[in-house]
């Protein structure tokens, strides 16, 4: 058997608790980890979902060498600085819309996931 690809989650609004209730029906994934500015709320989210690791910040999140896919679910004013960070680290992203708030930072997101060799998509909830 394949081993599952390893999810994170950034941010923990409403459409991520969404997110993890659906990826727990996906064979091939697993949720192994959140990450929120608010520690007590990452381990809250954690608790409720069965994830092993929850991070109070992103860049904790994104240094989680056992991540290989980040969900982001922040405001989105922050999608288009955090998705250059999970890039950055190496990690594939799939983002909830809208991904930037301007077409040069589409253009920017998208160039940085090419030249990374990562996948990079945006979810159409």
């Amino acid at each position: 058997m394949e081993e599952k690809i390893k999810w994170g989650i950034m941010g923990i609004g409403g459409i991520a608790h969404s997110f993890a209730e659906g990826l727990r029906f996906v064979e091939d994934a697993e949720l192994i980890a959140v990450g929120s500015r608010d520690a007590e709320k990452a381990r809250s989210f954690a608790q409720k979902f069965g994830v092993k690791y929850h991070h109070g910040s992103y860049e904790d999140l994104v240094k989680n060498d056992r991540v290989r896919v980040v969900y982001i679910s922040t405001p989105h004013g922050r999608h288009y600085e955090d998705i250059l960070l999970c890039l950055e680290h190496g990690k594939a992203v799939l983002c909830e819309k809208s991904f930037t708030l301007n077409a040069k930072q589409a253009k920017e997101v998208i160039e940085l996931a090419r030249n990374k060799n990562l996948f990079f998509d945006q979810e159409f909830f």
